[in-house]
């Protein structure tokens, strides 16, 4: 009887592995000056240009893109950006990065199979728009989606930081004389009572504004229909304060007594309406609302939608603060949040010599994906417009 030289383990087939190779690439990075109203926030600081271009990728960066964050062209060129005039070689980059998503004009000047990476914005977009997408066969990135390895969306969380910061000092700048206020400190003044904040919602923007109230000496109630996100707010927080649920009877003897209320509740649609024109008519005169929620419906029934420009109007004696792009306010410190988002996943790319393997390898990047090669791959975008979509992991192996 003869031996075999194999085990009987080695005999079974086995499944055959394919080594995908990773050769880094080469990336040549367009940035287009913002057109869109109000919007002075850049994608990428002097600072991450220049890591890119000591990493051996080019980035062509539009004449006057970084203005709105106070950064000027010197800036960029010395940091070994090619600086540009001309908007349409701008978007004949083959990767196309921005903060607002392209107008329908704008991808007009963008080449077929171009990687279009920005915001989405999917409440503000029509059908018209991933049709246009579609007919360029563009693969395009959101980078509200993306996720990072905690399963978190590092954009989201970082603008809303800012956004929950922001409307306390937004807040703290209207209570004051010089712009009509009560005249009201927030507090932390040796014998004089605190100023009252309400906030609706325990998020990231919740959790920063009640961070930002304390830290400036305000008496700060939390309202949230979740238990385990007022636990959290307050764990992360390492405080004590006044928390409770959505019962209508506290939230509304809060919002008599407060001179700041903050709206930070989201909703998957819309977000939801919490305080009715009679609970705000029964607030005190003079008395602040800032409805961060505003950019999707706003968490006040009494609030409409407002500019950087004309950003207050009064209902009942209350101010109402509803301008949806609060970061924008604050371009620099948003643009170096933002860049900070997206250089580590630019420099990945390039690394694995493009996007083809980035998305294979890196689950998060991948989650950001709604467009491959011009087939819609997001689910949530697809059932909001209508669409058809493909699962990207069928496109992707």
């Amino acid at each position: 009887m003869s031996i075999s030289p194999f085990t009987k383990a080695q005999l079974l087939p086995q499944e055959e592995t394919l080594e995908i190779l990773k050769q880094k690439g080469e990336l040549f990075i367009g940035i287009p000056k913002e057109a869109h109203f109000q919007e002075r926030r850049v994608c990428l600081t002097p600072d991450a240009v220049s890591a890119l271009t000591a990493n051996g990728h080019r980035v062509l960066f539009e004449s006057g893109a970084g203005e709105g964050a106070n950064f000027k062209d010197k800036n960029y060129s010395e940091a070994g950006a090619e600086v540009t005039k001309d908007t349409a070689k701008v978007y004949s980059c083959p990767i196309i990065l921005k903060v607002e998503p392209p107008s329908l004009d704008e991808i007009k000047l963008i080449n077929p199979q171009t990687i279009l990476i920005s915001a989405l914005q999917i409440k503000t977009q029509n059908k018209s728009y991933f049709e246009a997408l579609a007919k360029k066969r563009i693969t395009a990135l959101a980078f509200e989606y993306i996720k990072d390895d905690d399963g978190q969306y590092p954009a989201v969380s970082s603008l809303s930081e800012i956004a929950g910061t922001a409307s306390i000092l937004i807040a703290s700048e209207l209570l004051s004389n010089i712009n009509g206020g009560n005249g009201l400190m927030m507090g932390n003044i040796n014998g004089v009572p605190p100023t009252e904040v309400v906030i609706l919602g325990a998020g990231t923007v919740g959790e920063f504004a009640a961070r930002s109230a304390m830290g400036l000496g305000a008496n700060v109630k939390v309202f949230d229909s979740s238990i385990t996100r007022l636990r959290r707010l307050q764990n992360n927080l390492g405080r004590t304060l006044y928390t409770s649920t959505m019962q209508p009877k506290n939230l509304l003897k809060a919002l008599k007594r407060c001179d700041v209320a903050i709206g930070a509740v989201r909703g998957t649609n819309r977000a939801p309406v919490i305080v009715t024109e009679s609970m705000v008519a029964n607030m005190k005169s003079g008395s602040v609302v800032i409805d961060v929620s505003i950019d999707m419906g706003g968490c006040f029934e009494t609030s409409e939608v407002t500019t950087h420009d004309r950003p207050t109007f009064e209902h009942n004696g209350v101010v109402h603060y509803c301008v949806p792009n609060i970061p924008a306010r604050y371009s620099r410190t948003a643009s170096v949040s933002i860049s900070n988002i997206f250089t580590p996943y630019l420099l990945e790319i390039g690394e694995y010599g493009g996007i083809e393997n980035a998305l294979r390898f890196d689950r998060g990047l991948k989650n950001g994906l709604y467009f491959y090669h011009g087939i819609l791959t997001n689910k949530s975008v697809a059932e909001w417009f209508g669409l058809e979509y493909r699962d990207a992991n069928l496109l992707i192996f």
